[in-house]
């Protein structure tokens, strides 16, 4: 199988470290250091890594939860990295937390989607996994 490169491409947008980044014919979505470094006007690398990681894996869920056939009212999700002091300051934990609102969903059916994700479906998760602790903790509420 001939697998697609996944290709971005990022403009320096300022006179500091502020850059436009794009994928295809997409919106750009800005990257930004802290002053000084950068102008404080876009997300910072970890930002948007979290939200990949977030996005990559909230979508595996949900849609494993559908195709159990459970009904999604609401999902969301919050991920929390936890950086270590010495440069690279890299993350050595990160925390996933899920609120999902379905009037069906048990507890066995979010622990086997995570699981899923884990191992199989979430490729920014298995990029991190053996270097990054990864917690995803859940609620589920009944509408």
């Amino acid at each position: 199988m001939n697998v697609e490169p996944v290709e971005v491409r990022i403009d320096l947008a300022d006179d500091r470290l502020r850059f436009a980044a794009r994928a295809g014919t997409n919106e750009p979505i800005f990257a930004d250091n802290i002053p000084p470094l950068g102008s404080g006007k876009g997300y910072r690398p970890l930002e948007i890594f979290l939200i990949s990681l977030a996005t990559c894996s909230g979508s595996s869920i949900v849609s494993l939860l559908r195709k159990k056939r459970k009904a999604v009212t609401s999902f969301a999700m919050t991920a929390q990295g936890f950086r270590r002091e010495e440069h690279p300051k890299i993350f050595e934990k990160i925390v996933l937390h899920c609120n999902l609102v379905s009037p069906d969903a048990t507890d066995a059916d979010m622990l086997r989607c995570i699981e899923l994700t884990e191992e199989k479906y979430c490729p920014v998760w298995g990029m991190i996994k053996g270097n990054v602790e990864v917690i995803c903790e859940y609620t589920i509420k009944a509408n």
